[in-house]
């Protein structure tokens, strides 16, 4: 393994279960314990848990009332003002011809602080593209990313997973929520948000500890899954994988993340090409592809064909562990977007039926 990687860390509680590491983001990261099938199977029915840590955190605040939140306003695409103290949001950060820098969320942690969880290969560039527009608006920023140790409890038994973590008294956050809990081993947040679908939360805590908040989600019942997994999670319901689905070639609007764009905003990094983009019609689009008989796993990179012409190359694919087929996400053209559309996907030099259906795929 490359020695200039960075370790989560839980590191070594990874290697005692047994995990495959591999890079991943500039990290070394278990990509799966058991298998990928059991854990994502873990996930869908009781309880996972996954190493985050290598995401980032990052706090921007501000002495004045108001200044915060009006600089986010300039540099990501939804509304920050509409969120009150332990809300939450899921917006975009964009260059300025509105390409896709990162998707992060973005939580109100006070009066005066915001907290933002931002991708791991993508840290260290939102920090500097942040800290490139700060100018006069009286804003501080801190990449706290090397504090913490973060962990995602993920699956239907999680409601009952953060009492145990966290005491019978402890009130969990409501959906994209977060909050400050006190514990013996100093204060934790936790963000209740996810990127499996599944009901869930993140827990970010002090590094020296991550280790034990680790063995106290297995003893809470959670099955360790790794990244593998996790993308087929996420895959299964169309979230979109920053480097992949998401690029500075292509706008939040292509991608399919218009919920996350508030465009009555008067101006924000971006924003002229999205509106452009409005009013003429989006020549392209992000959709789902299934396909329809029995195929070699779909992966990223392989072309995708409509009537014997390419149209397109899969951003992200694999099996679905729910669905047992092919599943894919590609950008395509308007001709060959619409749902029903028939397309071939070009695997290992032979073309496979698919067909682009509704998001999400489970």
């Amino acid at each position: 393994m490359d020695e200039n990687l960075q370790r989560s860390p839980l590191h070594e509680e990874h290697l005692k279960l047994g995990a495959k590491m591999v890079p991943f983001a500039g990290w070394e990261m278990p990509v799966q314990y058991e298998g990928i099938m059991p854990e994502h199977k873990a996930v869908r029915a009781t309880l996972g848990v996954f190493d985050i840590s290598h995401m980032g955190q990052v706090f921007v605040s501000s002495e004045t009332p108001g200044a915060a939140q009006q600089w986010l306003e300039g540099l990501l695409t939804n509304n920050v003002a509409k969120l009150n103290i332990g809300d939450g949001q899921y917006t975009v950060l964009l260059n300025e011809s509105g390409g896709v820098i990162d998707d992060l969320i973005v939580y109100r942690k006070s009066e005066l602080e915001y907290f933002l969880v931002v991708n791991a290969s993508k840290t260290t560039e939102d920090f500097n593209w942040m800290k490139s527009h700060v100018g006069e608006s009286g804003v501080t920023l801190r990449n706290s990313s090397s504090e913490y140790a973060g962990l995602a409890v993920q699956g239907p038994e999680s409601v009952a997973a953060f009492s145990s973590l966290l005491g019978a008294d402890a009130i969990m956050p409501e959906r994209f929520c977060m909050g400050t809990f006190p514990t013996e081993d100093g204060d934790v947040i936790v963000c209740r948000t996810g990127y499996t679908g599944e009901d869930g939360f993140e827990l970010f805590c002090p590094v020296a500890v991550g280790p034990k908040w680790w063995q106290k989600c297995l003893a809470a019942g959670a099955t360790p899954a790794g990244l593998g997994s996790r993308d087929t999670l996420r895959l299964e319901k169309c979230y979109p994988l920053n480097g992949n689905d998401l690029s500075p070639t292509h706008t939040p609007l292509e991608a399919g993340l218009g919920f996350a764009v508030d465009l009555t905003k008067p101006a924000f990094i971006g924003r002229d090409t999205l509106v452009q983009q409005k009013a003429d019609g989006l020549a392209q689009k992000l959709v789902a592809i299934r396909q329809t008989e029995k195929s070699p796993p779909p992966r990223p990179g392989y072309l995708v064909f409509a009537d014997g012409v390419q149209v397109g190359e899969l951003c992200s694919g694999g099996v679905s562990p729910m669905l047992g087929c092919g599943i894919s996400m590609a950008y395509i053209g308007s001709a060959h977007n619409k749902i029903g559309t028939v397309l071939e996907v070009e695997i290992r030099g032979k073309r496979f039926p698919a067909e682009v259906v509704k998001k999400p795929f489970v």
